[in-house]
């Protein structure tokens, strides 16, 4: 075996095996037996496709003007569930416009998508279909500010193309669900300046026709802050639902909501049976009349199974297999996007009776033969303070034709997810073994603030967003320098929208990191806050302050105010078309670098937004990052 410098490996995963050759999966529906689900290719299109049976039938690719379909919502701006499908009718959302379109399936396949939603701007989410009517969250915008959009909740009649508001007034809706005989409709619905995870209130209603009346508050509250999220219909008179009264979401049961409405806890504990919902997930799926599926996590490690209503018993399905998405429930089988610790994302289908697995998709070919992956483990380390720790994933270098030179430590890549009310996970990632194969140790850290570790820890962030997660990424390098795991003084670190911040934010406040990637990141926090769109227009209100009182707070916590301490150079990547991080940050950080003689490189990215669809962008955007990164290094790529 070979000794070369760390960071110059060969390795058998190209940029365009982590860019190009793998699909997005994400968000199965189930229709019967039928199950539909999303996939987004190289192009940047998310296309739909269903299974019968293992049978595989693509929905339609275009329109009937020859444009092609791209299934998406532009709702918050992050999207969410945008396409439903029951009794053989699919109705989706468009990227092009945001109408909805219907599509039915006959015995050639799938119907050419027809419009059923007026051509007037309006962004549609969270769809249900049942009989003809679509129940939708709706955003409408009326200008340019955050001010001049309204949410609301809507039914549309998918026969007459008629829109009829449900519910408005709060500033945000999510979860419409119509239990099932259409007799009554559940939602949550929050106000600014709280986040869905901070504060919600669900409610129930009479539904007659499209009008809801008599609306009852079920759960959640801002006195005390309750989120209570993801309702679920078990039987006209039964309803589940998310909440976190005691610090945890966990699932609790409502019988009789609209009377008595007796609720209990199902499983209470410390362990997290829901996501933030960023995009309006969901996190509970009837099942029978006594078990619903979800999927929980606990130190950090996602499961699936199904939760007993009578006794709040928890049965992990598929023990190695960790859900990424939404589970969908049909007539005897289950599906759901699922990864492993050692091979790429997949569809899988399951047969509830005999507990079969069938993989519908897989987000890539097996690209990695098993002696070059490297496996997550799970570490922790004391915050600073000591009064709690942080958490995250280590990935050592791994690869059978190759070692770094004797007497030497690896280089350390530090992955900073976004949100920052996010989390990573400790599935397989092309991209984390895109770096561990050649030669880079990754530490992909759940700082302070992420979720998956209770309210408190999700909330020790309020306040203390660029003081707590710089200390948590910076403690995190010295542990595994300390536990003679990495090489400390090459550490790099990147990150991506809040986590972009994070990048920037400890290059400008620490010596820790010998460079950094931020893309579409934050570099004046004042300017996001008037900037940014409505859904977190508020959001840094928790983080940092509310603005304009606390302007001199945002001004100590941005990087742009603190170049003089930038001694690293700096790999800024930006949407030209991003609503959430305008790229004015990007190009304002940039310019205040080159003045101060740092080194920087911007890189704009045409017709992208916050994130990049295509494989182009992203294919340049990697082959830039590992380029930067070997130069700081001063090492030249060995071919595989």
């Amino acid at each position: 075996m070979p000794s070369l410098p760390f960071g110059s490996w060969p390795s058998p995963l190209s940029v365009d095996d982590v860019t190009g050759g793998t699909l997005r999966l994400s968000a199965p529906r189930a229709d019967g037996r039928m199950i539909v689900w999303k996939e987004r290719g190289a192009d940047g299109r998310s296309l739909l496709f269903s299974a019968t049976d293992g049978v595989i039938t693509p929905l339609p690719a275009e329109f009937a003007d020859g444009e092609g379909v791209d299934v998406a919502s532009q709702v918050h701006e992050y999207g969410g569930p945008d396409f439903a499908v029951a009794d053989g009718v699919l109705v989706f959302s468009a990227r092009r416009d945001g109408r909805l379109y219907a599509t039915i399936l006959e015995d050639g396949g799938w119907s050419t998508p027809r419009a059923v939603t007026p051509e007037d701007g309006t962004r549609y989410v969270d769809l249900v279909l049942q009989g003809t009517l679509v129940f939708a969250v709706a955003e409408r915008h009326n200008g340019p500010a955050a001010a001049d959009v309204v949410n609301s909740l809507v039914a549309v009649d998918i026969e007459y193309g008629t829109v009829t508001t449900l519910r408005e007034g709060a500033d945000f809706y999510a979860n419409p669900r119509p239990n099932p005989s259409g007799t009554a409709l559940a939602w949550y619905e929050w106000n600014h300046p709280d986040m869905p995870w901070d504060a919600t209130e669900l409610y129930v209603a009479e539904l007659i026709g499209t009008t809801v009346e008599d609306a009852v508050l079920v759960a959640g509250g801002t006195d005390p802050a309750i989120s209570a999220i993801s309702p679920a219909w078990v039987s006209d008179e039964e309803l589940v639902f998310i909440a976190d009264p005691h610090g945890w979401w966990n699932p609790f049961r409502c019988t009789d909501p609209l009377g008595e409405c007796r609720i209990r806890p199902l499983n209470p504990s410390e362990t997290e049976f829901a996501t933030p919902p960023w995009t309006f997930d969901s996190s509970l799926t009837p099942l029978d009349e006594d078990h619903v599926v979800s999927r929980w996590t606990r130190h950090g490690r996602w499961s699936l199974g199904s939760i007993r209503l009578s006794n709040g018993e928890t049965e992990e399905w598929m023990a190695g297999l960790e859900p990424s998405s939404e589970v969908a429930v049909g007539d005897g089988v289950a599906a759901f996007v699922g990864t492993s610790a050692t091979a790429p994302a997949v569809l899988a289908e399951l047969t509830l009776a005999e507990g079969q697995v069938r993989v519908l998709r897989a987000s890539a070919p097996t690209i990695l033969e098993e002696d070059y992956v490297s496996v997550a483990e799970a570490v922790d380390w004391p915050t600073a303070g000591g009064t709690d720790s942080a958490h995250g994933f280590f990935y050592a270098p791994t690869n059978p034709v190759a070692s770094g030179p004797e007497g030497e430590l690896p280089p350390v890549l530090v992955l900073v997810h976004g949100g920052p009310t996010s989390a990573t996970a400790a599935g397989f990632s092309p991209f984390i073994q895109f770096w561990t194969t050649r030669g880079f140790a990754v530490l992909d850290v759940n700082y302070r603030g992420s979720t998956g570790y209770g309210r408190e820890y999700r909330e020790a962030l309020n306040g203390e967003w660029g003081v707590a997660d710089i200390e948590d990424v910076s403690s995190g390098v010295a542990e595994l320098a300390r536990l003679g795991l990495v090489n400390g003084s090459r550490a790099f670190i990147r990150g991506g929208s809040a986590g972009g911040y994070t990048v920037l934010r400890a290059l400008t406040t620490t010596d820790t990191f010998a460079a950094g990637t931020s893309r579409y990141g934050i570099g004046d926090l004042a300017l996001l806050a008037g900037d940014t769109h409505k859904f977190e227009s508020r959001y840094t209100d928790r983080l940092v302050g509310p603005y304009p009182e606390a302007a001199e707070t945002y001004r100590e916590r941005s990087p742009l105010f603190h170049l003089e301490n930038l001694g690293a150079p700096v790999l800024l990547l930006q949407g030209e078309e991003d609503k959430v991080v305008p790229p004015n940050q990007a190009i304002e950080m940039a310019e205040a670098i080159r003045k101060r003689g740092g080194e920087v490189e911007l890189v704009m990215y045409p017709g992208e937004g916050h994130g990049f669809r295509t494989a182009e962008a992203a294919t340049d955007a990697l082959t830039r990052e590992l380029s930067f990164y070997q130069r700081v290094l001063g090492v030249e790529p060995q071919q595989a």
